[in-house]
């Protein structure tokens, strides 16, 4: 199982004094509840990069003291003393900007080929989480089609633009065929056998109190969340649930949204779907420069902090203090997507920002890279006072996913089936990640590679003189399938993780073909950022 602990939350001590202070401030604020299992001392020595002997001896300072338990043969627990004898999840939410008339004070991403996806903000990638267009099931869109003549032609012209496509290098996929069947079928079956027959009428808007406190405390224990379980409303992946937070938002004033650029494009039209106006924020190595926030005039903020979406920056310390102090003073709204936090590979966990200041971020996540798109489960982590309207809104609109699929990832998360899945996968995705480093210094050396120290996705830097647009088109007609970066320096995006690792080095001996009938000149060598 993961387990985030700020190792550097107490500078100037000993590593083995800051894993006590880490475990210990995380009993206490309430984030590992009474009776949570803990990892193995070997497991969370490397997670945390230190040596096993540190872990135990934290473990056994903190069983002394009462906040774990330690059973030969039962593994480490967390124990009574001092737990939650902070704020706690649930008090997450009072005060701050509702309190103080703030914003909330009164209550797929495209498929396709290049084309510059990410200009104004995209994130591409068939079939990727909050593709609107095909969420609602075939019998939607051929009632919007006229029929199913029209949609059978819909699904043909698919199938032939599939066909197309020799080397599938879009972004936003995880591996499809990594999804845990077995897991996930087990799960559905242990809730079919044991839900009460009235569970199966309208579900509750909130969604399964199950899942929503499973994800209490799955969310505190890997991302730093606080959260009590009636903080989460359960949605149809994160774009469902921006659509319900922003028409909330815009009922209680917000009218200007700042959004990363490059970036999601799914911020800006959802936001302005809701008749808020989107400015831009740019993006550079520090992620989302909000040093410029104040004099943008924003009612709130779109961010993807610990792992910017598509390319790879992490906000940094300093600008995450900045971004919070700002919101707190101002009583604006920030709206953090926690994309791909959970693969990561070269460099510590990030916590989430919403840990920092519960009353002015809503939290945002989604199954749909844990385990698949198909898997339409997403989760809103709110301030207290955006609860209740942000339920008014799905309860007018519905959209609450399958009560049942909800059970299922709460069985899941609570029998430890998705750690062990996440574990897999992040070894996976490594290889592949490795195989397209390796694949790019054989091929590509004239490209930059970055944003490749976590993610699905690498963003290559092309040489100067070449042009995004005109590689973007060789590919595309030699049957490669990635995106353009759209915005500054010419790039292109790609994504890694659906793909075999013979099936990365052939795609990039096509691409790389396809550069060099672009942009025929030689480049410098391979560096990685």
């Amino acid at each position: 199982m993961d387990l985030l602990l700020d190792l550097d939350a107490a500078p100037g001590t000993t590593l083995r004094r800051r894993a006590e202070h880490a475990l210990r401030e995380a009993v206490r604020s309430g984030r590992l509840a009474v009776g949570t299992r803990l990892p193995s001392t070997r497991a969370l020595a490397a997670q945390l990069g230190v040596s096993r002997g540190v872990v135990v001896e934290a473990y056994a300072q903190l069983a002394a003291e009462g906040y774990l338990v330690t059973r030969r043969g039962g593994g480490t627990t967390v124990g009574g003393a001092g737990a939650g004898a902070g704020a706690g999840a649930g008090g997450a939410g009072t005060g701050g900007a509702g309190a103080s008339g703030g914003a909330w004070a009164g209550g797929g991403r495209a498929g396709g080929v290049g084309g510059g996806a990410w200009a104004g903000g995209g994130r591409a990638g068939a079939g990727a989480d909050g593709g609107g267009a095909g969420s609602g099931g075939a019998g939607a869109a051929g009632d919007a089609l006229g029929g199913t003549d029209a949609w059978g032609a819909v699904l043909g012209a698919r199938r032939a633009a599939a066909q197309q496509v020799k080397h599938d290098l879009r972004p936003a996929l995880p591996a499809l065929d990594g999804f845990p069947r077995a897991a996930w079928l087990a799960a559905v079956g242990r809730v079919l056998r044991t839900i009460p027959d009235e569970r199966l009428g309208y579900p509750d808007p909130a969604g399964a109190i199950e899942l929503r406190a499973t994800l209490a405390a799955y969310l505190g224990r890997v991302r730093g969340v606080r959260a009590a379980p009636d903080q989460i409303v359960v949605t149809s992946g994160l774009r469902q649930g921006l659509d319900l937070l922003w028409a909330t938002l815009a009922r209680q004033g917000v009218r200007r949204v700042a959004v990363e650029v490059p970036g999601w494009r799914g911020w800006r039209q959802t936001s302005e779907a809701a008749g808020i106006e989107s400015v831009a924020l740019d993006v550079d190595a520090s992620g989302a420069d909000v040093d410029a926030i104040a004099d943008l005039g924003v009612d709130a903020v779109g961010i993807s902090p610990a792992h910017q979406f598509p390319t790879g920056a992490v906000l940094s310390s300093r600008r995450r203090t900045l971004l919070v102090e700002w919101a707190q003073r101002t009583g604006a709204v920030i709206v953090e997507d926690d994309y791909d936090a959970e693969f990561r590979y070269d460099r510590k966990p990030v916590g989430s920002l919403q840990g920092l200041a519960p009353d002015v971020v809503v939290y945002g996540g989604t199954a749909s890279k844990t385990l698949a798109p198909a898997v339409r489960l997403g989760w809103l982590v709110l301030p207290r006072p955006l609860v209740e309207p942000v339920l008014d809104g799905q309860r007018r609109l519905g959209g609450v996913p399958a009560p049942i699929d909800q059970l299922a990832l709460a069985d899941l998360i609570e029998r430890g089936e998705l750690d062990r899945h996440l574990r897999r996968q992040r070894r996976r995705y490594r290889r592949q990640r490795d195989a397209l480093l390796a694949a790019l210094e054989r091929e590509l050396p004239e490209v930059e590679v970055e944003g490749v120290a976590a993610g699905l996705h690498a963003v290559l830097r092309l040489p100067a003189g070449a042009e995004e647009e005109a590689v973007l088109a060789v590919a595309h007609a030699r049957g490669v399938a990635l995106d353009g970066l759209g915005h500054g320096r010419p790039a292109l995006v790609v994504g890694y993780a659906n793909l075999t690792v013979p099936a990365v080095d052939r795609a990039v001996a096509a691409l790389a073909d396809a550069v060099r009938a672009a942009s025929p000149r030689s480049r410098p060598r391979v560096r990685r950022a």
